[in-house]
């Protein structure tokens, strides 16, 4: 028997689909709540593909919700629908595929697409044989309606079409849709290339044998009238650079041109994604050759795609230059989501020796923002793309780029028109990274220019000026402070307190950006700093304190300990305690405070100490908050919403930096609180940032007040032994590191645990591609637990040895590698065979010290005499004959050898 459905259901359900539309809230809830209740009937399902396919009487808007409506059931209860309820709906979607209505052909190809997801591509097997089928009718409306369920099916399924396990019916359907390719329907066409495109990345071979038809078909496209499709085109060659350019290679030049042409497309879409290809070309190392003859004409194109249009001009209110004091608060929607990186320990390293950020572009997350931080334009978009793109062909040219540039930044960074001058402005930060050495000449000139911009009329313009001006900030810091320090920072201070919020932000963070280039070169100045901040902090909305934590934590991390003076801690911690007792526990924006004040403590150190019971109690009770949340959450997940962790993640981090901070003197608050035992608890939490971070605080602990860690050493050292994977770097790198400051403390008790970790310290010492972070924190916790159990660790000298003495010769003289440096001795001594294949090694790490204890370097003399009474005076010649010069001077002078 055929389903029809009963008057009265079908009447309840349209009235349903109609209130379901009203713009009144309470109206809307009445409605979820009874389509919940209908989903208990098994044939509801089959009222809401009724009226989406048959009621054609129906408005197209009553009818396509019902759609979107069954949509969601599919989704979330398709597996528990009867067999004849989901084979009706198959059948009727298959009927209504060809609808005259584009929106019902639309909602019908998603209920198509969201059926064949649920797993049941496999087992409706006459459904992709149908839509291809159904690509040959005569009826537009069938031949668009399939076209448009199969470009569907292929943007979610990907993967399955080119499997075994439906036997590959890519074989059939790719060369199905070229033949579309030159279809009459642009519509059409634009959903034959998009279906295609869908498989360049993961090279499908039936793409890859019919690869030349494709590309001879894009080519015939390239100029077609219709915007969509001249976008897929591009689209498509943006995708072959990366994936095929040995068949694109031969046709470069004309591609070149091709986009060229496109990047200034009147349609700013087809514009967005030609210019995509400028930041693909420049991944390729065919970039420099084929494009150099083609910057003069890509440069001005790149330039002038970096101006606001007048629409953005009126979405970013850029007409109104002064909007802070308004009455009208930030909208929560507009502050964009902050991500804490949680605390990882790191060693510093001799100049040169590192990896200090010498080209002269912070590495600040939002590289090629450009300036736009409000969220209506912080889309990706023709603007954001050309800078990038400018941006990474900087990278590849370098000063090559400059006297191509030169003529189009003189008459953009003078214009009078003040939309193409911030469009230079723009231009100039944007080649910072890739041109610093070529600049240089330059900047004496254009430092000075760009600081007489930052009060210019126009607001867009100096928040641009402002970013650009902190790209350069690694020059700025590295010259006369007169010339260019202080009114850099003197003028971006006086922005901090603009009448335009998107100034304050964009000169806040360009102020973030100087405090890191700078550091310690801003003590001078602090004063005047901190008070241009603190006053901010009454000024400043919501979206903006955000920003004004940052650059607080970042002058503290700047400064040190520069900042524990009692008029800067008077002028700095009564507005941050304000905020501090003002937020709820579970208003998020104790993150970014939280971090500052980490930051701050650290640097403040015993200046913090009035402030830091009501912070150590309240960074517990998060802590606890969260773990109780957790247990609630897992025992009964209806009841209980899973707790937002970054609490406790940021919680634990401000812990390490009271108990780095204020040392011995957080012991007592220890003492009375439940910290070890919440800590042993977030130690096995199965989320990786929450381990690193309680690593993190343990090994602060340690160090602060070991007498609270040594009675937990028993349940803790197993917990850190099993968290000695290098896959998971940050985590494995702060338990490495906490491990090492256990052994110090713990001495030769620590001879009982090392079975738990010293395999996998070896293992993750001798690993290719280790970061160098962890390679240096796992040498010296080896070190550490030789020098306290050298009898131990001996034995297997010879397995380490060299990666060891390579790991820590760029690292600086501290305490660190002072007792790292003594356990290798001490081993040495215990097994001296294990060393005698590195020894040249071992000699090169001992010259990397500048200035070793006396005993230190007793012990070195004594081991680099003892070898060379060992070997005799002719042999020890040869071997030292192979040292360079500069080592042989070093352990001579040193050693007296």
């Amino acid at each position: 028997m055929e389903w029809k459905p009963e008057e009265e259901g079908l009447r309840q359900i349209l009235t349903l689909l109609k209130e379901s539309q009203s713009p009144d809230t309470a109206t809307q809830r009445a409605v979820q709540q009874k389509l919940e209740e209908l989903n208990k009937y098994p044939d509801f399902n089959n009222y809401l593909i009724y009226v989406l396919t048959k009621l054609v009487s129906e408005e197209e808007p009553t009818r396509s919700l019902s759609g979107l409506i069954l949509k969601n059931n599919v989704k979330s209860h398709y597996n528990s629908f009867l067999p004849e309820v989901a084979e009706f709906i198959k059948r009727e979607c298959l009927s209504a595929i060809g609808d005259p209505s584009p929106l019902i052909r639309a909602t019908v190809g998603i209920i198509i697409t969201t059926i064949a997801s649920k797993g049941e591509i496999t087992s409706w097997p006459e459904l992709l044989p149908l839509l291809c089928q159904m690509l040959d009718s005569q009826d537009y409306n069938v031949c668009e309606g399939a076209f448009g369920a199969l470009q569907k099916i292929c943007e979610d399924t990907a993967e399955l079409l080119d499997s075994d396990a439906l036997n590959r019916p890519l074989n059939v359907m790719i060369p199905k849709f070229l033949q579309f390719f030159r279809h009459s329907s642009p519509k059409i066409r634009c959903h034959a290339i998009a279906c295609v495109n869908f498989f360049i990345m993961s090279r499908t071979q039936a793409l890859m044998l019919h690869i030349d038809a494709f590309i001879e078909n894009l080519f015939f496209l390239a100029s077609d009238e219709d915007p969509d499709v001249r976008k897929n085109v591009c689209h498509a060659l943006v995708l072959l650079l990366e994936v095929r350019l040995d068949r694109l290679t031969p046709h470069l030049p004309n591609i070149i041109e091709y986009m060229l042409l496109r990047t200034q497309d009147a349609e700013e879409a087809v514009a967005l994604e030609a210019c995509e290809f400028w930041l693909s070309l420049a991944d390729q190392s065919i970039c420099r050759e084929v494009l150099g003859p083609r910057l003069p004409a890509l440069l001005p194109v790149l330039v002038r795609g970096m101006r606001y249009s007048e629409m953005d001009v009126i979405l970013l209110r850029g007409d109104r230059d002064d909007d802070a004091d308004e009455e009208e608060p930030d909208r929560d929607a507009d502050i964009r989501p902050r991500f804490h990186k949680p605390r990882s320990h790191t060693i510093k390293h001799n100049v040169g020796g590192g990896d200090s950020n010498m080209s002269g572009g912070g590495d600040s997350d939002d590289e090629d923002d450009g300036g736009d931080t409000d969220s209506s334009l912080s889309d990706w978009n023709l603007r954001k793309c050309s800078a990038a793109g400018l941006d990474v062909l900087a990278n590849v040219f370098g000063a090559d780029l400059l006297p191509v540039l030169f003529p189009i930044l003189k008459e953009t960074l003078f214009h009078d028109d003040w939309v193409i001058k911030e469009s230079g402005i723009l231009a100039l930060g944007a080649v910072a990274d890739g041109c610093m050495v070529g600049m240089v000449p330059h900047l004496p000139d254009l430092v000075p220019y760009l600081v007489c911009c930052l009060s210019e009329r126009k607001a867009l313009v100096r928040s641009i000026t402002c970013w650009t001006l902190s790209r350069y900030s690694h020059w700025i810091v590295s010259q006369s402070h007169d010339l260019y320090l202080r009114p850099v920072m003197t003028e971006l201070l006086k922005r901090v307190l603009d009448n335009n919020k998107r100034v304050q932000e964009a000169a806040c963070s360009a102020f973030a950006t100087l405090e890191e280039e700078a550091c310690t070169e801003l003590v001078p100045y602090l004063g005047h700093i901190l008070q241009t901040l603190v006053f901010a902090f009454g000024r400043y909305q919501h979206k903006n304190l955000l920003i004004l934590y940052d650059a607080i934590g970042t002058l503290a991390d700047s400064v040190g300990h520069h900042l524990n003076k009692p008029e800067y801690i008077g002028l700095l911690m009564p507005p941050l305690i304000t905020k501090w007792n003002v937020l709820k526990d579970e208003d998020k924006d104790l993150f970014p405070l939280l971090e500052c004040l980490s930051s701050v403590a650290t640097a403040l150190q015993s200046g913090f100490l009035p402030y830091c019971e009501p912070v150590f109690r309240r960074c517990v009770s998060l802590i606890e908050q969260t773990l109780n949340q957790n247990i609630a959450n897992t025992q009964s997940p209806e009841q209980f919403d899973a707790p937002d962790k970054d609490f406790m993640i940021v919680a634990l981090d401000l812990l390490s930096g009271l108990a780095e901070g204020l040392d011995g003197h957080i012991n007592h608050l220890v003492l009375n609180s439940n910290l070890m035992q919440l800590l042993y608890q977030c130690m096995q939490d199965p989320m990786p940032e929450v381990r690193q971070s309680s690593f993190a605080l343990l090994g602060d602990l340690t160090k602060a007040c070991f007498q609270h860690v040594h009675p937990y050493i028993p349940e803790f050292l197993p917990i850190l032994g099993m968290n000695l994977n290098p896959e998971i770097i940050s985590v494995c790198n702060n338990a490495t590191w906490a491990i090492g400051e256990i052994s110090i403390k713990l001495g030769p008790e620590t001879s009982k645990y090392i079975p738990l970790v010293l395999n996998h310290l070896v293992d993750i010492i001798n690993r290719p591609n280790t970061p160098k972070t962890l390679l240096e924190n796992t040498a010296i916790t080896i070190g550490r637990l030789g020098y306290v159990c050298p009898h131990d660790v001996a034995p297997v000298l010879q397995q380490f040895v060299r990666q060891w003495c390579t790991s820590l010769r760029n690292i600086r003289d501290n305490e660190e590698k002072d007792s790292a440096f003594r356990g290798i001795c001490q081993m040495i001594q215990v097994n001296p065979g294990g060393v005698v294949a590195d020894f040249m090694f071992f000699c090169d790490a001992v010259a990397s010290w500048s200035h070793p204890k006396e005993d230190l370097k007793e012990m070195f003399t004594k081991i680099l005499h003892g070898f060379k009474n060992q070997v005799g005076e002719e042999n020890w010649r040869q071997f030292t004959d192979q040292f360079p010069m500069q080592l042989s001077a070093r352990l001579s002078a040193m050693c007296g050898i």
